[in-house]
């Protein structure tokens, strides 16, 4: 694997460990309250792709009840206050505004947050389709305090499967809004689901393909299997009309493949999904990320 890892750029960039604290804006998605459409994205779980910490909470409460669940992880050699975290703003749509009200209430989330002293950095998730010129003036501000980047919701470049999982947004949409960001100095995620439903092997590699080509280019990327939770649209489909869902194995070689044609200098925030257990119908393998790490670096060696 010649590319970085997140947690490997992390340290080098920061000086030392650093975790994630997941964290909640309390924004909506427009793909949910009908301005793109309703029920969200066909993969899309109820607490929108996870579990988090209320938005009536302060950030300091949300940091702090966050870190309780985090901080065990550090190596007992660095103490509490050299502690170090991401603040990770992964649920819905976090740059979705409707209202005067909402943009001053998230700038000041955004703010207060970023101003924190264990704060390293701040990482926002959002739609391609929710960065108005407003929000990227707040995202340049947030930048001049420390770094920021946004992870964009892609999936796949293949228009047939955006209709088909109710993305709500076309591929010129994102590609504008990397532009955007990048011209604001901002650093771009993007999340790509390898196995959904209708993709080939040849698909899902295209996308992957284009995202190392773009131009400008992206910082880093994301890879996950295709989970099916209970209580989504897709799982409703695939109850009453099971498609063909990646076995490990398999999944383990395409995330080689992917790797082979992304250039170095991307950085890999993720390679593999662990969504809740409690919810999962499909694959039954995606439960033990230890297994599915253990086996993906085995095959990966392979290369």
């Amino acid at each position: 694997m010649r590319q970085k890892m997140l947690s490997e750029a992390l340290k080098e960039r920061f000086g030392t460990k650093v975790y994630k604290l997941s964290m909640t804006s309390g924004c909506t998605c427009p793909n949910r309250d009908g301005r793109s459409g309703y029920g969200g994205c066909t993969f899309c779980s109820e607490g929108g792709s996870g579990e988090f910490a209320s938005p009536l909470l302060t950030p300091e409460e949300q940091i702090r009840l966050a870190r309780q669940r985090v901080d065990a992880k550090f190596p007992s050699r660095i103490p509490v206050s050299e502690r170090k975290y991401i603040a990770y703003f992964q649920s819905f749509t976090n740059t979705y505004v409707r209202n005067r009200e909402e943009m001053e209430g998230l700038r000041k989330l955004y703010a207060e947050t970023i101003q924190r002293p264990e704060i390293a950095a701040l990482s926002i998730g959002t739609r391609p389709d929710c960065l108005p010129a407003e929000i990227l003036e707040m995202l340049g501000e947030l930048r001049a305090v420390k770094p920021v980047w946004v992870e964009l919701g892609l999936q796949t470049i293949h228009e047939r499967t955006a209709e088909r999982i109710h993305r709500g947004y076309g591929l010129p949409v994102f590609e504008k809004a990397v532009r955007d960001l990048k011209k604001a100095d901002i650093e771009v995620i993007v999340h790509v689901i390898l196995g959904l439903p209708g993709e080939s092997r040849e698909d899902m590699l295209e996308t992957v393909r284009y995202l190392g080509q773009m131009e400008p280019a992206i910082d880093g990327i994301k890879l996950q299997q295709l989970q099916i939770l209970r209580g989504t649209q897709m799982a409703a489909e695939y109850e009453e009309k099971p498609f063909p869902v990646m076995t490990l194995e398999e999944y383990c070689g395409l995330v080689r493949d992917c790797l082979q044609v992304l250039p170095d200098e991307i950085l890999i925030h993720r390679l593999t999904g662990d969504g809740p257990k409690s919810i999962l119908i499909a694959p039954a393998w995606s439960a033990d990320k230890k297994h599915v790490l253990n086996t993906m670096r085995k095959k990966i060696s392979e290369t």
